[in-house]
This record gives structure tokens, sequence and C-alpha cells, in this order.
């Protein structure tokens, strides 16, 4: 079940929270999530565990950030629909020549898929 993710960047830990739970939502993979953020693997466990948290004002964060963002504006434009959130991501869009997870995950293309999203209102 997807749910509306609001007050995300109230605290370090809410927001860690909230990247895991989109990152639940969404069925990504961990390793995924560590290369979207620029983080190691051993650094989402840690954030899983709650161990560790997504430092504010750090690269991560940042990338965090458009992450929630992604989220949300597919929540939106999908309304809250999980299985059509969860093909967008990685079905191959003309528009941007990849899925979008994969632009993320191996070309770092975060910023531009949140741009993409954002401005077709055809999705």
């Amino acid at each position: 079940m997807v749910i509306d993710i609001k007050d995300s960047d109230a605290s370090e830990k809410k927001f860690s929270q909230s990247v895991l739970q989109i990152t639940e939502m969404l069925n990504i993979y961990h390793a995924e999530l560590a290369r979207i953020l620029g983080l190691q693997c051993s650094d989402i466990g840690d954030l899983a565990n709650g161990r560790k948290v997504i430092p504010a004002n750090s690269w991560a964060w940042e990338q965090g950030k458009l992450y929630i963002e992604l989220y949300n504006e597919l929540f939106k434009k999908l309304n809250g629909d999980e299985v059509a959130m969860y093909h967008w991501l990685r079905k191959k869009h003309s528009l941007m020549g990849d899925s979008p997870l994969m632009l993320m995950v191996d070309e770092r293309k975060l910023p531009q898929v949140v741009e993409c999203l954002k401005k077709n209102n055809e999705i």
C-alpha cells in the first residue's frame, strides 16, 4: 500500500524514515537506493536498523529530497495507484530513453527524471 508522504524533512530521523518507506513502497532494492543517494549498501542497512540517519545538507540529503519529490509527483499523477507507480519507474520512456529507475541508479539522473515527470502531464 502506498501513502502520501508529508513533512518528511522535519528531522533527520523522519527524513531517513520517509526515504526508506518510499523505497519499500516502490519495491526498490537497498542497493539501488544506495546508488541513488550516493551511499554504500552498509549505510542503507544502518539506516534501516536505525543506527544512522541521512545527514542534513549532505549530497545524500539533497538526493533524498528529490527522491521524495519524485514519489510525491508519482503519487499525485497516478492517484496513488501502487501498480502504476511501480511500472512507471521500470518501463522505458521515449522522452527519457530508458526506464526512470535505471537512469536514477546507473546514470545518477534523478534530477532529470524528476524534471521530466513534473513537466509531462501524460505519464
